[in-house]
């Protein structure tokens, strides 16, 4: 059976697409085979990062490790039986049609929440939630009091996906491992990135989720979008020297890698 990582936050801006990117095509260099889905059916971030990655290989004459894109499938809602969710039925479908030929399947949310959105949660066995490092931001997850010091009680995001994990205990489904990745970290150690470390951790053992360390803010990301590469494909590009902001976000890359503990995965570069 195919495992299954939602990548998935209510909030737009957070680098879904980035880290959706870069654990599926580390994925597929450790020799695993790996389909992709994009739920953001507007931006479709996820989608054109492997066009750009499928272009910019053909151009250069390189071939890479690189995830299977499938699109959600066009149906007719009419014949489908009485009471089935059509939305549903698309993105079943398209998971149905991967998982034969899958041992990861990569489902990038949009930042907002859809129906699209809810059934991926469901179905997610690794759920992972990037998060910048900022109050705004983690009010998605938690309310909070003035002083950002005591959490007042969970916010919409983490009320969603305690329903998917009760939908998946109602069918006997494995629960969700969720990681909360916390994503763009400054350098800085300033006061409120302290706060938001302590009110992290606290809100981690209140409603259940681990915490991973996520990539810092870097320029190589943005660059790396126009010709689909990840970081792991410099070297293969002709990029024989690293920067030291590169090795940094490699070393970021594999640590979050570790962290998920995905079945079958040694991380290995």
């Amino acid at each position: 059976m195919a495992h299954i990582i939602v990548i998935g936050n209510e909030k737009g801006g957070a680098g879904k697409s980035t880290v959706s990117m870069h654990i599926a095509t580390a994925l597929a260099r450790l020799g695993h085979r790996v389909g992709a889905i994009d739920l953001d059916l507007r931006q479709k971030s996820l989608a054109r990062y492997l066009e750009n990655r499928r272009k910019h290989l053909d151009e250069v004459g390189v071939d890479l490790p690189t995830p299977s894109y499938m699109d959600l499938p066009e149906i007719d809602e009419a014949s489908l039986p009485p009471g089935e969710d059509p939305v549903a039925h698309r993105l079943t479908q398209a998971v149905a049609a991967l998982k034969p030929v899958s041992d990861f399947i990569i489902i990038d949310c949009p930042g907002s929440h859809t129906r699209l959105a809810e059934v991926a949660h469901s179905l997610a066995d690794t759920l992972v939630t990037p998060l910048n490092d900022s109050f705004v931001d983690f009010d998605l997850l938690a309310h909070i009091d003035s002083d950002g010091d005591r959490i007042i009680g969970p916010s919409v995001y983490s009320e969603m996906v305690w329903a998917a994990r009760q939908q998946r205990a109602q069918a006997g489904l494995p629960a969700i491992d969720w990681v909360v990745l916390r994503n763009r970290l400054g350098v800085q150690q300033m006061v409120n990135k302290m706060k938001i470390e302590r009110a992290i951790a606290a809100l981690s053992k209140r409603i259940g989720f681990r915490i991973a360390p996520g990539f810092s803010e870097r320029v190589v990301f943005r660059e790396l979008f126009p010709r689909g590469l990840t970081l792991l494909d410099l070297k293969d590009i002709g990029v024989r020297q690293l920067n030291i902001s590169n090795v940094a976000a490699r070393q970021e890359l594999r640590d979050l890698l570790k962290t998920l503990k995905l079945p079958g995965v040694e991380v290995k570069f």
